[in-house]
């Protein structure tokens, strides 16, 4: 990072105001931060953890998700799968395949690293092993009505004319802007190491199980000699979600192999009204609590909200004043909800409708070509869910029906 791209004061004591400071450097960070630096701007992306750091995920990169990468990224793919088995909380198991690359597999330590360093050749600088405490848009730590302070642990400031927070789904970020909830599941994952013989088994072939607690599944993703084993549930089942993993590991055949490494984490949807911005302060990914309700696919959220994110903070960072600041944040809530929020409330009407009738999905799936059709052209990007619900009319019957009492 040049010089010249940061603000700086003569006095040395007072801190560079950055155009735009970034907190968190998953795939929605690095991709603010990236979008931000492309511009032209100075770019603070800050991280509490070292990297590459571990991630409870799947590492599943659906077509959204590659198509909202930075251009010339090279995906650090573990596999590429051509065949998925669905199966009824272990029973009816059927594998349907396709001649065409469904989705390729990620570790997420690689993947995040990879994008940190795309957006650093783009301009961005990076600080690792920092832990915000706090934002602020007023007092005694804020020069001037278009700054915000960043303020660390042990109270060092870090100035900005535009603040992203991008700190996952337990956001400090987030909570200064707001960000209300109103689903919140746990995820539970194992990573384990199997041998040659195994891992043959499993290429190009992913299992997604519906599981027996409501809006339940399980999933296994191959990628190379490790497979990750991992079930998500409903929070509040604590117990039930790890015996439906335990179980799930055992009928696979894969209790005897030691995991690598075993994890949890909490993923939160936003409520449909919860504000994505204040002030000079916008939330993307995790944090703006954005995600896919039914799956709980985060990653292409994140990609592209934060992608959003940065380009909006663009325009903040330029604005004198704080109606300026406040046109911009809207316009950025607006881009949001006009993709990702439509697609997350036809989520949520899936998620009721499978929570319900999980087998009706099932059957739909493994034994009704159309519905096949339209989960290969969903995950490979040619079409969404909300698109699928609208213009088929025996996939908008059902979905409407969880609409009526």
């Amino acid at each position: 990072m040049s010089s010249e791209n940061a603000e700086r004061n003569v006095s040395e004591d007072t801190p560079a105001v950055w155009d735009v400071v970034v907190v968190g450097a998953g795939p929605a960070g690095a991709s603010a931060a990236h979008a931000a630096a492309v511009a032209g701007r100075s770019v603070l992306l800050l991280e509490k953890a070292d990297l590459p750091r571990y991630k409870t995920c799947g590492g599943g990169i659906i077509g959204p998700s590659r198509d909202a990468l930075p251009p010339g990224f090279e995906l650090p793919l573990r596999d590429r799968v051509y065949a998925v088995t669905f199966s009824l909380d272990g029973r009816l198991a059927r594998t349907r395949r396709s001649q065409r690359m469904l989705f390729g597999l990620i570790n997420r330590p690689e993947f995040d690293q990879r994008l940190v360093e795309s957006a650093q050749k783009a301009g961005a600088e990076l600080r690792t092993g920092v832990t915000v405490s706090r934002v602020e848009q007023h007092g005694p730590e804020v020069p001037d009505r278009r700054t915000v302070a960043v303020v660390l642990a042990g109270g060092e400031r870090v100035l900005a004319r535009a603040v992203v927070g991008a700190d996952g789904s337990a956001s400090r970020i987030g909570a200064h802007v707001g960000v209300r909830l109103d689903q919140v599941d746990l995820g539970l994952e194992a990573e384990i190491p199997v041998p040659p013989s195994v891992a043959e088994d499993w290429k190009g072939r992913v299992l997604i199980d519906w599981g027996p607690l409501p809006g339940s599944y399980g999933w296994v993703f191959p990628k190379g000699d490790t497979l990750t084993v991992g079930v998500i549930a409903a929070r509040g089942e604590g117990a039930a979600t790890k015996r439906y993993l335990d179980d799930f590991i055992g009928r696979l055949g894969l209790a005897g192999f030691e995991p690598a490494v075993s994890s949890g984490h909490l993923t939160r949807c936003r409520t449909e009204d919860s504000p994505l911005s204040r002030g000079r302060v916008l939330v993307c990914g995790d944090a703006a609590g954005l995600l896919e309700p039914w799956t709980r696919e985060g990653i292409s959220y994140a990609l592209r909200s934060g992608r959003l994110a940065g380009e909006w903070a663009v325009r903040i960072a330029e604005a004198q004043d704080a109606v300026d600041a406040r046109r911009q944040a809207l316009n950025y809530a607006f881009a949001v909800k006009a993709g990702l929020g439509i697609e997350m409330n036809m989520g949520r009407r899936v998620l009721t409708f499978f929570e319900r009738r999980p087998g009706v999905l099932h059957a739909a799936l493994t034994g009704f070509r159309p519905a096949w059709n339209a989960f290969v052209r969903i995950v490979q990007g040619s079409t969404s869910l909300a698109e699928i619900v609208r213009t088929h009319p025996m996939a908008r019957r059902a979905v409407s029906a969880v609409d009526r009492p």
